[in-house]
C-alpha cells in the first residue's frame, strides 16, 4: 500500500515537472494530483473507502466504543464519495471570501473538525496508547494536507491562478499529505486486524482474542481496539 501511494504521489510529481518542458498536457491530465477524474482521484476514493470498510469490520467485533467506530467508517464513506464528486467545493460559493480563505468551504470544515475532534477525544483517549498515537500522526498529515494548505493554496489562486506550476506544486503537496495520512491510517487498521479474512460474524459474535484479550501489567502491550485495563476504572 505504502508502494502504490509512493507510485502515484511520484507520477503525479513528475508529470507536473514535465508538462511545461514537453507539453505534456494529455499526460499530465492523466497522472496530475490536481486534476479531477483521472487515476489520482480514483485512488484518493478508493484509499477511504477501504477504511470505511475496516472501521466497519472494527465495529462489528468490538463492543467497547462501538458508535464510535460506526461514526468513523461513515466519515470516510462520505469522504470517500466527495473525493469523486466534489460536494465540498461547491460550499465555497456560499461564502465571499478571499487570500487564505479563498476557498470559503474550509471555514465549515474547520469548525466541523473541532466539533468531532473534541466529541472523539474521550475515544481516543481509550484506545492503547500506541493505537492513539498512530491514530493521531495520520490525522494530522491527512487535516494538513485536506486543510491547513488549502490556505495557501486559495491565496495563490486568487493572486496566480490555478493553471501554473505553483498551484501544481502547492496542490501536490496537499494531496500527497492527503495520501500519506489515509495511507498510514489504513495500515495500522490492518495491523488491528492482524491480517484476519473478513468473515460474516453475528450480532453477538466474541471477536478475535487479539483485540479483547486483556493484558498484565508485567506484558508488553500490543495495539489493541480495546479499553485500555487502566481506564476502565
Amino acid at each position: 500500500m505504502l508502494a502504490a501511494t509512493a507510485a502515484i504521489c511520484l507520477l503525479g510529481l513528475l508529470a507536473e515537472l514535465a508538462r511545461p518542458a514537453l507539453d505534456l498536457d494529455g499526460s499530465a491530465a492523466l497522472l496530475s494530483l490536481s486534476y479531477e477524474g483521472n487515476l489520482p482521484t480514483w485512488y484518493a476514493s478508493a484509499l477511504p473507502l477501504l477504511i470505511a470498510a475496516l472501521l466497519a469490520w472494527i465495529a462489528a467485533i468490538t463492543p467497547a466504543d462501538r458508535p464510535y467506530w460506526r461514526g468513523l467508517a461513515l466519515g470516510f464513506l462520505l469522504i470517500s464519495i466527495d473525493e469523486v464528486v466534489g460536494g465540498h467545493e461547491h460550499l465555497s460559493a456560499l461564502f465571499d471570501t478571499g487570500g487564505v480563505l479563498y476557498f470559503g468551504w474550509v471555514i465549515p470544515a474547520g469548525a466541523l473538525v473541532l466539533v468531532l475532534g473534541l466529541t472523539y477525544l474521550g475515544f481516543l483517549r481509550r484506545l492503547p496508547r500506541e493505537t492513539a498515537k498512530q491514530f493521531t500522526l495520520a490525522g494530522a498529515l491527512y487535516l494538513t494536507g485536506a486543510l491547513l494548505l488549502e490556505l495557501p493554496l486559495g491565496y495563490w489562486t486568487e493572486r496566480h491562478g490555478d493553471d501554473g506550476l505553483g498551484y501544481a506544486l502547492i496542490d501536490w503537496c496537499e494531496e500527497t499529505l492527503e495520501f500519506v495520512g489515509l495511507t498510514l491510517f489504513a495500515r495500522h487498521l490492518l495491523d488491528l486486524l492482524d491480517g484476519r479474512a473478513l468473515r460474516l460474524r453475528g450480532r453477538d459474535a466474541e471477536p478475535p482474542s487479539h483485540i479483547t484479550a486483556p493484558h498484565r501489567p508485567d506484558e508488553t502491550v500490543v495495539p489493541e481496539v480495546h479499553q485500555r485495563d487502566d481506564q476502565r476504572r
